[in-house]
């Protein structure tokens, strides 16, 4: 039962972090798709939920940390703003896990003045889905597919 409790706990731990490290722990110590789905769901919603209502207060102490050093048309922004444009606040929510991580996600649609509603709602339909689909396929794919992954450099763990 312990060993149990520690997979679950770094599974929900990583996922608050980065989103595919509860799928990929959850094929490598073999744990049942609806265990390994739930537990990233709920790392990546806590960290949703965090950053959703204590957002504004994080950003505000993040820009004063970095200041005026902080370079406003980096690539990364501007892929940020081209995302935005093009799908939104439901596309930045739906590829948060694919693109972002959760609190990175969280935090664009915070700066772009998604309400906490709509933000909670489309991240935890985002959560589901990709919960479910990296869970059924790494635990049904097996090491073929992380193997995959870390040959095609997609994949750093």
């Amino acid at each position: 039962m312990e060993l149990a409790l520690e997979k679950y706990v770094v599974i929900f731990v990583g996922s608050m972090l980065k989103f595919i490290i509860g799928p990929v722990t959850g094929a490598t110590t073999g744990l049942s798709v609806l265990e390994t789905a739930l537990f990233t769901m709920a790392g990546m919603m806590t960290t949703v939920l965090a950053l959703t209502f204590l957002g504004k207060d994080v950003r505000q102490w993040l820009i004063s940390k970095m200041g005026a050093r902080r370079k406003l048309f980096t690539p990364r922004n501007r892929k940020i703003v081209r995302v935005w444009n093009k799908y939104g606040a439901i596309g930045v929510a739906f590829l948060t896990p694919v693109l972002f991580s959760p609190p990175i996600g969280t935090i664009i649609l915070i700066s772009f003045g998604t309400k906490r509603g709509k933000i909670l709602t489309s991240m935890l339909v985002s959560a589901l889905f990709w919960s479910f689909f990296f869970s059924l396929l790494f635990i049904l794919g097996g090491e073929q597919v992380i193997i995959y992954l870390k040959n095609a450099g997609l994949l750093k763990y």
